[in-house]
């Protein structure tokens, strides 16, 4: 009887050694994503799902907050002693969080494969001095959107080419009496509002910084103002564009209250969905226009990338959850909000069946990407241009005075 005692408690103790092995310790680790465009919020939690299934020694507190609480919820939990081991950033945060020591440089964990394997304008997301701190997840830019049926209607037989086209073509769908306002814009005063002017600043060819030093005040920084501010006052644009962020846009493009809309990858599949569009089957899109003489189409560097933060307890296990969530099997499963970072998914059927106008027009788009300015000073001055677009929109100042006082308050 006292033989086998023994032989329980040392199988017991044995059992319990084994239970508490470290190879088997669940590390948890909490990571911050947004809750608006690209990749939905239940994608991200699928992807997460695979990745802990494949990974049962990892758990992933996951964490979703609207784009405009991103930035301040990354900073603000660095000195909070229980921050974040991954986040997502902007294209526009590198050059602030390397400054600030908010993000870890990761060069030398990036393979050979990868930096081959990555289209080479996606690097750029993450990248500031010549180092990486993540890799880039969401490639994006905006896209001008149009309602087939609504040109077909109007006698439109193709979709604009230049801006100027666009306010001739939304002229003729409103004097048919097809819409009241054909255009819809995010003008809201916020990142959106910054997105559009610099689509519409790479269209004219403008600058916002030369040398380090404010550009936006002239050339085609101003020209693209003067252009929203003509769009807005011509009652061609919805006027709660003013008002719009991109999720109001695709909303109002989905009700067929849009001829046109400027909006990220995300809304093609989303507009095209039946169970939820009225438009499914008449979305149109391509690349945003050009300007005669100027550029033949225009875009905005909308991408994001995904980053460990020096707080993070658990960098190891971080850098694994990022490579699975931005590893090309992963991307391409779930291609219909986000394209791919990876060069050789474009020839995969799986990425590009049902939505070749789309990739037809992401080729022209992705390849013209403007980066908005890249400086530790960035949110001080995209705060003092969505002011100024703000006030041009509503006639409080014209669009010269505007960017004046803009670049007073821009902190360069």
């Amino acid at each position: 009887m006292l033989k086998s005692l023994k032989v329980t408690l040392a199988t017991a103790a044995a059992l319990g050694a084994f239970i508490a092995s470290p190879a088997f310790a669940e590390t948890k680790i909490n990571a911050l994503f947004m809750a608006q465009a690209a990749y939905s919020e239940a994608d991200v939690r699928a992807m997460t799902d695979a990745f802990t299934k494949a990974n049962p020694d990892i758990s992933v507190n996951l964490e979703f907050v609207p784009y405009e609480g991103l930035h301040d919820k990354t900073v603000l939990a660095q000195g909070s002693g229980s921050g974040y081991d991954v986040v997502l950033f902007d294209v526009i945060w590198p050059a602030e969080y390397a400054t600030n020591n908010v993000l870890v440089d990761v060069s030398s964990k990036i393979t050979p494969e990868m930096k081959e394997g990555v289209l080479p304008g996606a690097w750029t997301t993450v990248q500031y001095d010549g180092k990486s701190y993540g890799m880039p997840w969401i490639l994006d830019t905006k896209y001008l959107f149009y309602n087939k049926e609504i040109l077909g209607k109007a006698g439109i037989a193709n979709p604009p080419k230049t801006w100027d086209e666009l306010k001739e073509q939304a002229k003729i769908i409103q004097d048919k009496g097809l819409l009241k306002t054909p255009i819809a814009w995010s003008w809201s005063q916020a990142e959106a509002a910054i997105c559009d002017y610099a689509t519409l600043v790479s269209a004219y060819k403008g600058d916002f910084l030369k040398d380090g030093k404010v550009a936006f005040t002239e050339g085609g920084a101003l020209d693209a103002l003067n252009y929203m501010v003509d769009s807005y006052k011509s009652g061609l644009t919805n006027p709660n564009s003013k008002e719009f962020l991109e999720e109001d846009v695709r909303k109002v493009f989905q009700n067929g209250d849009a001829a046109f809309a400027l909006n990220w990858t995300y809304m093609y599949n989303m507009a095209n969905d039946p169970k939820d569009s009225k438009v499914a089957g008449k979305v149109g899109v391509v690349p945003a226009p050009g300007v005669d003489g100027k550029s033949e189409v225009s875009a905005v560097n909308g991408s994001m990338g995904l980053g460990i933060t020096t707080a993070s307890k658990h960098p190891d296990e971080a850098w694994k959850y990022i490579t699975f969530m931005t590893s090309q099997a992963t991307q391409n499963q779930y291609a219909k909000l986000s394209l791919p970072i990876w060069t050789s998914s474009y020839e995969d059927p799986a990425v590009t069946k049902g939505q070749e106008e789309l990739i037809k027009a992401a080729k022209l788009g992705l390849a013209a990407m403007y980066p908005r300015p890249t400086t530790p000073k960035y949110q001080e001055m995209s705060t003092a241009l969505q002011q100024a677009i703000q006030e041009a929109l509503l006639g409080q100042s014209s669009p010269e005075d505007a960017l004046k006082a803009a670049a007073d308050n821009s902190g360069l």
